[in-house]
């Protein structure tokens, strides 16, 4: 079982990731676009991925607006798909 702080820092990252990629997860799931069982899915796939320092320097890189998340991203459908691709 994942302890409390790195389901903290993988939903963490989950949100910025989203955000960065121009996502509103909260706002997706008021509207009903998305459940909660869907982000906790996507924070738990997070978990298993062994790229999460990579992540986080790409995540503090500055953007000219991304499109897409990096290769590696166990998300990367899930975003795809919340953006319409």
């Amino acid at each position: 079982m994942q302890g409390n702080a790195t389901l903290k820092r993988h939903a963490q990252l989950v949100d910025r990731m989203a955000s960065t990629l121009g996502i509103d997860l909260e706002e997706r799931a008021m509207r009903g676009a998305l459940s909660f069982d869907e982000i906790s899915e996507a924070v738990f796939r997070c978990t298993g991925c062994t790229g999460t320092a990579e992540c986080e320097v790409w995540l503090a890189t500055p953007t000219n607006g991304e499109t897409a998340p990096p290769d590696y991203c166990r998300n990367a459908h899930l975003f795809a798909e919340l953006r319409g691709a």
